[in-house]
Formats: structure tokens, sequence, C-alpha cells
């Protein structure tokens, strides 16, 4: 599941395979392989993501192990879990100024 980790972080940050790849510094074939699960990232790749994702090697393997889990949830979990990924989303929205006024979420009164 380590694969679909790793996709879902570069998709969630809105990267394109190919600048990932470069910052990587693998190809863009490479990093298909790994997110098609035809590959494995060895320990100093995944530290390569970390550091670009500005997260840690241990919180990259505890989110793959707990989409492995994903399976064992029940559906009312998953739905939860990601309510929680748009929710930090939209709290991502408020780092770019220009586009603020576009993206504000309704406040209630």
């Amino acid at each position: 599941m380590m694969n679909e980790a790793l996709r879902l972080i570069r998709v969630f940050h809105d990267k394109k395979a190919k600048d990932l790849a470069d910052e990587l510094g693998i190809s863009v074939a490479y990093l298909s392989k790994i997110e098609n699960g035809q590959a494995a990232p060895s320990l100093d790749l995944l530290q390569k993501y970390a550091d670009i994702f500005n997260t840690t090697r241990s919180a990259l393997l505890f989110f793959a192990d707990n989409l492995e889990n994903e399976k064992k949830l029940g559906k009312f979990k998953v739905a939860i879990r990601n309510k929680l990924f748009l929710l930090l989303k939209a709290l991502e929205w408020g780092d770019d100024e220009d586009d603020k006024d576009d993206k504000e979420l309704p406040t209630q009164n």
C-alpha cells in the first residue's frame, strides 16, 4: 500500500508526476512504477519524499500502513477520514492570498 500512499500524497499536494520525479532525482517511468506498485522505493527515496513533503519517513510508513488497514475499517470511518482530508485541503486555501476571495468557506452567523 506504500505505492498508493505516495501517489495520494503527490496528488494531495497538486504535484505533477514529472515535477516530483525531477525533485526526487528519478525518471517519470520509475515514479510511475512506484505509484503502480511495480517497484518499491528505497529508504533513501522515502527520505527524499519526506523532505519534499515536509514530513518524516515514519509518517509516510504510518500513512501507508493505515491505508492497508482501511479494508478493515467500516464505511463510516472511511467517510470520516475522507472528510478530514477535505478539511485539511480547505485549511490550505488560506495560503494563497490571490485566490482567497474565490475560495473562502461560508461563515455561519
